[in-house]
Parts: C-alpha cells; sequence; structure tokens
C-alpha cells in the first residue's frame, strides 16, 4: 500500500468510528446534550472534525476556497470553551452529516493532486497524519462523553476474539531500568507532533520501575487503608482539592452493601480487581504512589522504560519493537485488560502494558523539549506548557494505534478524572 492509499484508507476508517460513535449511537436529543461542562455536546466534536479538515486538507494542503468561512468561529476549540458551546448557533446533526460528507469527498478527491513532498506541511503526508490523529483523539474524547451520560448503554461491548489473559502475579513486580543516557523524543516520525520533536539524549540515573500498571485491587487496599483521610500520602494542592471535593474513591466508583461497583457506559458492573485502575486524577496517583513507598515515574523514565533497546543502543517507536500491535488499543475492547496482559507487548525491560489500558499520569510537567518549534500552530503544544498541566504517557484502550507511540505526549490538569487514565510506580535505586 502506497502512501496516498493509506492516508485514504485512515481517514475512512477514523470516519467510520466518528460516526459510530455519535449518528449511529445516539438520537438527536442525545447528540446536541451537553453532559458535562467538561465535555461538548457530540454534534459539536462531530462538526469541528469537518471544520478542522477543512481547514487544514482543503484550504491549506489543496489550497481550496472557504466552504463554510461562517462556521470558523463556532468551531475553533480556542474560542469558545467547552462550557459555553450549547449556546452557540450549532449546525444540527443532519446538517453537521452532510457537511463532514462534503468535507471528506473534496478531500479524497483532491488527494491525488496533492504532492506529499516539496514543504513540512505535506512531507511524508504529515498534515494528514495530523488530520487522522486529530479525528482519532475527538473520538477518544467521545468515548469519555459517553463515560459521563447518564442513560442506559448506547454503545456495545465488542467481544474480542481472544479475549487477554492476565497475570495478576506480575502486579507489584519491578523491573530494573539501569542507569545510562537514552534517546528522548524523534525527529524522524513522519506524523510525530510538534512537543515530541526533535530527539535529545537525557542521561537518567537508574531506577525501578513497576512491570505493570497499579490495579483495582491495589488503588482498593490504598482505599482501605485510610489513603483518602490521611493527608501525609497527598501533595497539599491535592489535599485541598480532597476536601473540597470530597472524592473518596476513582471515579464512577461507588460503595453498595459492602460491595464496590462502578458504572461503565450506562452498566453498572462490580469492581473487577485485576483491570488497571482508571478514572484516578493526579493528585490520587501521587497519593496511591506515596503511600506504597514509591513515587510516580518521570516522562523520561516512561519513555525510556517503554521505547530503550539497551543490548541494541537503539529506540523502539513501540515498546515490542517498531510495528506490529500488541496492545489493548483502538477500542477493540471497552475496558483495559488484566494486568499482566501481552506479554508479547513487554518492552525491553520486561516492562508490559506500556500503550493502551489506560492513561499513566508522570510526575513531570508539560514542557516543550530543548530547541522546541512550533509546527504547525501554537495552540496544538505551547500554549499549553508550563507547571499547569501533567504530563501523561501510554494511550489508552480507547486510544487509536495511530495516535499512540513511545513519543506521544498526552496532558492535562491534574484534577481531571473523566479521562481513561491509570499509573505505575516507579522508585529509586
Amino acid at each position: 500500500m502506497d502512501l496516498k492509499e493509506r492516508i485514504a484508507t485512515e481517514l475512512i476508517a477514523a470516519r467510520e468510528r466518528s460516526v459510530g460513535l455519535t449518528l449511529e449511537a445516539l438520537d438527536e436529543p442525545g447528540l446536541v446534550t451537553q453532559v458535562s461542562p467538561l465535555m461538548s455536546p457530540l454534534v459539536w466534536d462531530l462538526a469541528h472534525i469537518g471544520n478542522y479538515e477543512e481547514l487544514w486538507l482543503l484550504r491549506a494542503a489543496a489550497g481550496q476556497e472557504a466552504m463554510r468561512p461562517e462556521i470558523d468561529n463556532l468551531y475553533d476549540a480556542f474560542e469558545h470553551p467547552r462550557a459555553e458551546r450549547p449556546k452557540l448557533p450549532l449546525l444540527t446533526p443532519a446538517e453537521s452529516r452532510a457537511y463532514i460528507d462534503t468535507v471528506r469527498n473534496k478531500v479524497l478527491d483532491s488527494l491525488e493532486k496533492v504532492p506529499l513532498t516539496g514543504g513540512p506541511l505535506t512531507e511524508g503526508g504529515f498534515v494528514y497524519g495530523m488530520v487522522i490523529q486529530h479525528e482519532h483523539q475527538h473520538d477518544e474524547t467521545m468515548l469519555a462523553t459517553h463515560q459521563l451520560r447518564k442513560d442506559g448503554p448506547a454503545l456495545l461491548d465488542p467481544s474480542p476474539a481472544e479475549p487477554p489473559a492476565g497475570d495478576v502475579a506480575l502486579a507489584g513486580k519491578e523491573a530494573l531500568v539501569e542507569a545510562g543516557p537514552f534517546v528522548m523524543g524523534t525527529s524522524d516520525d513522519p506524523w510525530a507532533y510538534d512537543n515530541e520533536r526533535g530527539a535529545h539524549t537525557v542521561d537518567l540515573p537508574a531506577f525501578f520501575i513497576d512491570v505493570t500498571p497499579v490495579s483495582n485491587a491495589a488503588y482498593l487496599a490504598f482505599m482501605e487503608n485510610g489513603g483518602y483521610d490521611d493527608p501525609r500520602w497527598w501533595h497539599p494542592d491535592g489535599w485541598d482539592w480532597r476536601i473540597r471535593s470530597g472524592k473518596r474513591a476513582p471515579a464512577f466508583w461507588r460503595r453498595e452493601g459492602g460491595q464496590w461497583l462502578r458504572r461503565r457506559f450506562g452498566r453498572t458492573e462490580p469492581i473487577p480487581s485485576a483491570e488497571p485502575v482508571q478514572h484516578v486524577c493526579w493528585y490520587e496517583a501521587d497519593a496511591y504512589a506515596r503511600w506504597a513507598g514509591k513515587r510516580l515515574p518521570t516522562e523520561a523514565e516512561w519513555e525510556k522504560a517503554a521505547s530503550w533497546d539497551p543490548a541494541a543502543g537503539r529506540k523502539r517507536r513501540l515498546p515490542w519493537g517498531d510495528d506490529g500491535e500488541h496492545a489493548n488499543l483502538g477500542q477493540r475492547m471497552m475496558r483495559p485488560a488484566p494486568v499482566g496482559s501481552y506479554p508479547e507487548g513487554a518492552s525491553a525491560y520486561g516492562v508490559r502494558q506500556l500503550l493502551g489500558d489506560v492513561w499513566e499520569w508522570t510526575s513531570s510537567d508539560f514542557r516543550g523539549y530543548p530547541g522546541f518549534r512550533v509546527f504547525p500552530y501554537k495552540e496544538y503544544s505551547e500554549v499549553f506548557f508550563g507547571t499547569d498541566y501533567k504530563v501523561l504517557r501510554g494511550g489508552s484502550w480507547a486510544t487509536h494505534p495511530m495516535a499512540c507511540r513511545t513519543t506521544f505526549r498526552n496532558w492535562d490538569y491534574p484534577i481531571r478524572r473523566q479521562i481513561f487514565a491509570g499509573f505505575r510506580c516507579a522508585r529509586d535505586v
């Protein structure tokens, strides 16, 4: 498959996913309703995907005139906070469908005429990869919106052909990552974002890192040991959040009749003890790590454990190598796999589930790498640099493989819990 065929295939696959999460899942009231001020109405996400595609693939890459310039402001994510979007004169679901279909047809028609050389925007198909990843990122956001819905189930659980078998004996086990330099970031991945570039050497002391993410069972032990009641384990800002919010368990958990239950996409079910804990904020993850006598890994430690092959002295794009798929990604399951799953997906250090299952909080603030340069627009990365945001790594079960690699960086406020985030711990040697 040549590059343009791959681009067309990935564009089509991303759109099928988006439509399945919106127009095929809910009726019009469900699409236009805002379920939380943290999230947009799903109909906004749908038309925004089309508008972003028009801006970058039709106007910027193909040089075409604007189709509907009057809606640019409505779907500019930086012009209108999510809480305000329901009040905007948004396109209806039917109008949104017509718009995104027209945009997509024009994009596929123009693809053959756009050279994928000659400039940084189109070189290697970068701008197309950016748009494909953008759509999949919004699909994950749509899944978070579905999780926040209070109505009955709208999404079905797929039945994997071979359900992964975890290895709970690995829970709490650690891997040693020896001291020494490694290459952090990338300079040669054609679809990498600006915040992943450029490759630079980082020299780290030796450290231990958990072989698996922290499980629900392990997190429940923290809860039952009074972890939410002891300020010793909490960052001062985290303790303030804990007191003001009144939170005493991960999001969507509740105790009923002596049993812990969770709500997952409109279903109520017992907490699966072997799954990685998810829907915890950075403060909760940090408190657990302190309680366990450990800490959260730095972003550099996480990337070295995930990507570096010390025997070969080289970096891997994926923990297990440069291609293949040995992780719970792309909505193949609507939940994390049990801890210890996917042994074939282990990194060179024997660390499992570094991609997929749950985003993993790190201790690091979100900043640019040495020599950072904005490309192609500052609102993707640079405007978020600073101490307000903590970095997450590794993707979740809801993250598409196109938007997941050992260098990919995510970030969010340390109080966020609606995202599919968990963590693993580290400690000094």
